[in-house]
């Protein structure tokens, strides 16, 4: 694989910082910083184990009832990645009963997955797109994009990362965070400008629910589209062409029924296709002291366990700069990285690109055509390029590493 080497922007910043942290009279370097700013998140993980897995039990299956999501209206042949009729969403290839609702950027939320006090999220069922990415010391975190629907609660909000305005700009997104830490909020909002909503002080487009602590911040993404727009935001339809949708699944599949995250050994997610809903049921870890529990996701404001039409795992270049500070490389990947694409309870080997830094993120079969995801909600997991994968009767175990 090809390995990017930092760019000239990030060896100044870290010139700078390191010349700054010459005068801290802490004596710490900003980047050791970085790490004390994220404690909270580190200390809320759990200690490794002593063996290479857990010990795992699974709770009882969980009764399904109908997400939040639209049911989507079955058309003919493939719909994408360009030329969308008008009223049909983009990012998830259904029809749209509202299509004022797609006059707008998309608003992308940064929603914590640790401490675990703050589950169940809220309105990750909403979402369009869900990403998930490795932040360091054990951790991951989600971004929510809502773009087709939208939800009146998003969150816990955290704060935001180095990868983030790649993503967003793809997406031609607004982004909502909880802070970050300044040389990264820096080079977020270098990137974003006024498309950056910050933290409770927005409300009510962020808002603190009263409690005051870490986990009580949640975002209402109608409100960020209102707040964005009242601070000269040019919210209207932007070109988010380059998915593709099709009923009807490809033929080339193999079995891919149960797709295993695994973070680390007690950082867990799992999908599990089910045949009569025709989704992949999300669940997750709960460390029980006596070992792990995988237990039903559900979205605390349907009270509903997560369900996507489709789960790919993609993989991009991780660069790590402390334990806790990564970037990602998402941009200026045109030449491809390997992802899996599981739809319908079947897995598919691909290719993933970035046409370019304000496009969306397209996949492509191994025979070089755009691959026809299912219409509906989809989750991206991005993994190291040096993580593991194995595949098992249809049931894959991907296991993260960097780079």
């Amino acid at each position: 694989m090809k390995t990017k080497k930092i760019k000239p922007a990030w060896l100044l910043l870290i010139l700078i910082a390191v010349l700054v942290s010459a005068c801290q009279p802490t004596g710490l370097s900003q980047f050791e910083q970085a790490s004390t700013y994220a404690a909270q998140t580190k200390m809320a993980m759990p200690e490794p184990s002593d063996t290479p897995e857990a010990e795992i039990t699974t709770a009882p299956e969980a009764t399904q009832t109908a997400t939040a999501e639209p049911t989507p209206i079955p058309t003919v042949g493939q719909v994408g990645p360009s030329d969308f009729p008008e009223n049909v969403n983009p990012l998830t290839g259904l029809v749209m009963s509202d299509l004022g609702q797609l006059n707008r950027r998309p608003v992308i939320v940064k929603v914590a997955n640790y401490p675990t006090t703050g589950r169940p999220h809220a309105g990750l069922s909403f979402a369009d797109i869900v990403f998930e990415y490795y932040l360091g010391a054990g951790s991951n975190r989600f971004m929510g994009v809502y773009y087709g629907q939208d939800a009146e609660q998003i969150g816990p909000v955290r704060s935001g990362r180095l990868v983030d305005p790649q993503i967003v700009s793809m997406y031609q997104g607004i982004l909502g965070m909880e802070s970050a830490y300044i040389t990264i909020k820096d080079h977020i909002v270098d990137i974003l400008d006024n498309r950056v909503v910050n933290g409770r002080s927005t409300c009510p487009a962020i808002c603190d629910d009263g409690r005051q602590i870490v986990i009580s911040v949640f975002a209402d993404s109608a409100e960020m589209t209102k707040y964005t727009s009242q601070r000269g935001v040019d919210n209207r339809r932007f070109n988010l062409d380059g998915m593709a949708f099709d009923i009807e699944a490809p033929t080339d599949g193999g079995p891919g029924e149960e797709v295993n995250i695994l973070y680390t050994s007690l950082n867990r997610g799992e999908w599990r296709f089910d045949e009569e809903s025709g989704k992949y049921l999300r669940w997750i870890e709960e460390n029980t002291g006596g070992g792990i529990e995988m237990i039903p996701l559900v979205d605390r404001i349907t009270d509903e366990q997560l369900a996507f039409s489709n789960v790919i795992v993609l993989f991009a270049h991780y660069e790590e700069y402390t334990e806790v500070m990564h970037d990602i490389f998402m941009w200026d990947n045109q030449a491809g990285q390997r992802a899996v694409i599981f739809r319908d309870g079947l897995a598919y080997e691909s290719t993933w690109v970035s046409p370019s830094r304000d496009h969306p993120i397209q996949f492509y079969n191994e025979d070089g055509e755009v691959f026809p995801l299912k219409p509906g909600n989809t989750w991206i997991s991005i993994f190291g390029l040096a993580s593991d994968v194995e595949e098992d009767d249809g049931e894959w175990t991907f296991r993260f590493d960097l780079p």
